[in-house]
């Protein structure tokens, strides 16, 4: 057994002991009914198992954790989930999802396959959405190419929201908090005839901000957001389930007031952007999925229409007052600059699968995705009037002229078909087979104008009308092995590949990157496979008073993503490490030492190293955007008050994040961030007031550090009350 091993397997062992005796942390939370029986039931392997006996590393909340948690945004599950990270960035369409070293970054495909509904985001922007009436939510760690195809190389985010009521209900919920903010939520359902259901669902947030422009003297990360969900589920038969949805998300904010530092642990200068700027996020979404349930098993149909539109304005490097400026300094002017992405999607995704319940288990299917894309980024000259959109075509403000403008739009269309069969061999024994073929067109059209083509002497440019194809595909197998020499004891262990689309850079950004000393660039990024081992363990221990689960890992990653923003051109690029060798383990687990007391803990390791890439200096580097570990640690307490109704429940949430490196030189490395978060709840049953804190001890530390010595801050302490009615 590898060195490497031996200290992974040392320290799994030592931590077990360790966080079983700590004050700790709640990674994997299932109420305390559901943990008696054993009977929280997860979705993500694409069939109902319940979460102890599903052979696969899987952290879920259902709706009572999630209540209880005061999760209402990804940054709030993700921060109790081992081995996940999340790194939030220059605006709301960049989130970058990390799962066990598997990255995302700028204009990249995501790490994850994001499903909601049934329904897989279509692009990474979607992700950082507003969490309001939600059923359960599940981290699917691995990947899960078998079963999600494209983009679940890291794993998959499964999100159920709550569906149409047998009877009438509804909930009312009201929050304040120090931004000055506040939080509305409201919902309804219930029967409008024996074979039609309801469901409407919205959430209304505004806050000043929390973060201090200094120039401004305002915050620079004000907020404003609404989303609507409504859903009908008619059923008019037995047999057949209709299940129509549409959603809304319009969210107003800012972006890009980053600092510029040497140091990614420098968090000493205050945002001083001279231009407040704009971040506007508009995202709909319709679908329909049709279940139909025979003797044999079920056929389901999904299909889904998305449009997502963001526009972004504010500075530009250096981030800095006009007259304080690098630029102005060498040329007399200053820039600022604009963005934007416009999104639309349809597609479908038909499944045809056996019972459950048999021996043996079979489904067959096929996907289909078109997606158009339209992106532009550009810099115009900052004159001190502020800074104004620009969409598809060039700025002729005097305001605010352009100074550089790149535009391009891309036509992918992509399908798969799949296979998953799986056969128990007795009650103790079975194997599941997964097996998954994805093709990916690719259709890249330059727009920019002939004017604004960058132009490096001695380097080829791209041309305005340029048209470049490429298409990416790959099989995607899963096997897996599971084992139960007891009721209370799941082992298992096998084989996955996922696999991630390539794309394209500004035509010429090879060449100047090698010009100008870069490297891992070319004109066309590729795709990346990652090819992973697991084994696993499962354990209800003590009539149930400990549940302890671990998982240890080795991935192989082939053409992992990098960030590089070349200044000579102006353009924003990825770049491919030919190969990254990823192990790790995860060990989550909780005890409950007595009546409503939950003690929660979690841990996860994750070992980079960059075995291949052209630079030999960086071969055995830490990969980019990979934190050493995860830690969770946390504790709730739930009891009477009083012979009455009324509840109090105690909870706090401590995440520690290890080292961090950001990029391939390992230039520099954030050391360890720790965030506590606390809540303290009336429980009336029929109503609850709550006051919380998120970074209780107001913890400064940069959510983010780019190539160029961008830093992004993240949020400082939150506080404020919540109150819920339902009826």
């Amino acid at each position: 057994m590898p060195a490497i091993w031996n200290k992974m397997l040392l320290a799994g062992s030592v931590s077990v002991v360790a966080l079983s005796a700590a004050a700790p942390a709640l990674a994997q939370d299932q109420p305390t009914e559901e943990a008696a029986s054993g009977e929280i039931v997860v979705t993500a392997l694409r069939r109902d198992s319940t979460l102890q006996d599903t052979p696969a590393a899987i952290t879920a909340f259902n709706a009572e954790s999630i209540e209880n948690a005061g999760i209402d945004k990804a940054a709030d599950f993700i921060g109790l989930t081992s081995n996940v990270q999340l790194i939030e960035t220059q605006n709301a369409g960049n989130a970058f999802v990390i799962i066990r070293g598997i990255t995302q970054n700028r204009n990249s495909e995501p790490s994850v396959a994001v499903v909601v509904d049934g329904v897989q985001q279509v692009n990474a922007a979607q992700f950082s959405q507003e969490l309001f009436d939600i059923e359960q939510i599940e981290i699917l760690k691995g990947p899960q190419g078998g079963l999600y195809g494209r983009n679940a190389i890291g794993g998959a985010i499964i999100i159920n929201t709550k569906q149409p009521s047998d009877q009438f209900e509804g909930r009312v919920f009201a929050g304040v908090d120090n931004g000055f903010g506040y939080t509305l939520r409201a919902g309804i359902s219930g029967p409008i005839s024996d074979t039609l259901k309801f469901r409407l669902s919205g959430s209304y947030r505004d806050t000043n901000g929390y973060i201090p422009n200094t120039f401004l003297g305002e915050d620079a990360d004000p907020l404003e957001d609404i989303s609507l969900r409504g859903k009908l589920l008619w059923t008019p038969t037995d047999q057949l389930t209709v299940d129509l949805r549409a959603s809304m998300s319009l969210l107003r904010t800012q972006a890009l007031y980053y600092n510029i530092v040497a140091d990614v642990n420098d968090t000493s200068l205050p945002v001083r952007v001279n231009n407040a700027g704009q971040n506007d996020r508009d995202i709909y979404n319709v679908s329909a999925k049709i279940d139909y349930k025979a003797d044999w098993g079920s056929i389901t149909s999904v299909t889904s229409y998305d449009t997502l539109s963001e526009i972004l304005t504010g500075d530009a490097f250096n981030f800095l007052p006009i007259q304080e400026s690098l630029f102005f300094a060498l040329f007399g002017f200053d820039l600022n600059q604009s963005q934007f992405l416009d999104v639309e999607a349809i597609s479908q995704d038909l499944r045809i699968q056996s019972n459950d319940d048999n021996a043996f288990t079979w489904s067959l299917g096929g996907y289909f995705i078109d997606t158009n894309r339209y992106i532009s980024t550009g810099n115009m000259v900052d004159t001190g009037q502020g800074v104004f959109p620009v969409f598809r075509t060039p700025s002729t403000d005097p305001r605010n002229p352009q100074a550089t403008f790149l535009a391009d739009s891309q036509n992918n269309f992509a399908w798969a078909v799949y296979a998953n069969i799986g056969y128990e061999f007795s009650e103790a024994f079975r194997v599941d087979a997964s097996l998954r073929y994805d093709r990916d067109k690719r259709r890249n059209r330059t727009l920019t104008p002939t004017a604004f083509i960058p132009v490096v002497p001695g380097f080829p440019t791209g041309t305005t009308g340029e048209v470049r194809r490429e298409t990416f595909d790959e099989w995607q197998p899963k096997v897996t092995l599971t084992y139960k020499p007891a009721e209370n004891v799941t082992i298992y262990g096998g084989y996955s590949r996922g696999f991630r689309s390539g794309g394209f850079n500004q035509t010429g950004v090879g060449a100047v990157a090698a010009g100008t000393g870069v490297v891992g660039v070319a004109d066309i990024y590729e795709a990346e496979v990652a090819d992973t081992f697991e084994i696993g363990v499962k354990t209800n221990l003590f009539d149930r008073m400990l549940t302890l689960n671990a998982s240890a890992y080795t991935t192989k990653s082939e053409n992992g993503y990098f960030f590089v923003f070349l200044a000579a051109n102006s353009t924003q690029n990825l770049g491919n490490v030919p190969e990254v060798r990823l192990q790790g383990f995860e060990i989550d687990g909780t005890l409950r030492p007595a009546r409503g007391w939950d003690i929660n803990f979690g841990l996860g390791v994750t070992y980079s190293e960059i075995k291949e890439f052209p630079d030999p200096t960086v071969i055995g580097n830490e990969a980019p955007f990979i934190s050493r570990y995860t830690l969770n640690l946390g504790t709730q307490y739930e009891t009477n008050l009083g012979d009455s109704d009324l509840k109090g429940r105690i909870r706090v949430d401590y995440n520690r994040t290890g080292k961090t490196w950001f990029d391939v030189p390992n230039s520099t490395v954030r050391r360890p961030v720790d965030l506590v978060n606390a809540r303290l709840t009336l429980d009336g049953g029929a109503w609850s007031l709550t006051a919380f804190s998120d970074n209780l001890f107001n913890k400064r530390y940069n959510a983010e550090f780019s190539p160029g010595g961008f830093v992004f801050k993240g949020r400082p302490r939150v506080f404020g009350l919540e109150a819920l009615y339902k009826f």
